[in-house]
């Protein structure tokens, strides 16, 4: 599983010219779910985004996370992510998870951030969007669920 997270002053999404999701300070995660995909690495990445300490205290450092700035987060399910470039340039999606499976896994991580008590607004799943957004920094995070357990160097 990979979540492209950015942190965001605004961002927002639409179908049809029909806004769908808007949320002002927060993350913007793009969601793309692989058919290996299981359970463990959807909470792995709840546990990530929001433990990830990437807005800003006092003195400016970035030490603080989600919930203690009472941010929001914007959800777009996005199967691209899985997209494999390794043949040619025409991206293949053999990785990407069956579409009932991944809006099986998109439901349980829009559940899992309200659980936690996280605002989530979404796009809508496997519809044609425009995601609008105010990266801030910018701050572009990308983690993926396969790395869970690597040591960094």
């Amino acid at each position: 599983m990979i979540a492209l997270v950015q942190r965001v002053t605004e961002a927002s999404v639409s179908v049809d010219n029909r806004v769908t999701g808007s949320i002002s300070r927060g993350l913007l995660i793009l969601l793309g779910v692989s058919k290996e995909d299981s359970d463990e690495d959807l909470s792995w990445i709840l546990g990530k985004v929001c433990g990830l300490r990437v807005f800003a205290d006092v003195a400016g450092l970035m030490n603080l996370n989600l919930a203690s700035v009472e941010g929001e987060v914007l959800l777009v399910s996005q199967f691209t992510l899985m997209g494999d470039c390794k043949k040619g340039n025409r991206p293949s999606f053999h990785l990407a998870a069956e579409p009932e499976v991944a809006k099986k896994f998109y439901e349980k991580a829009i559940l899992g951030f309200k659980s936690l008590g996280i605002r989530v607004q979404t796009g809508e799943f496997a519809a044609y969007m425009q995601v609008r957004l105010v990266n801030d920094g910018p701050v572009t995070i990308s983690l993926d669920s396969k790395d869970r357990g690597k040591k960094s160097a």
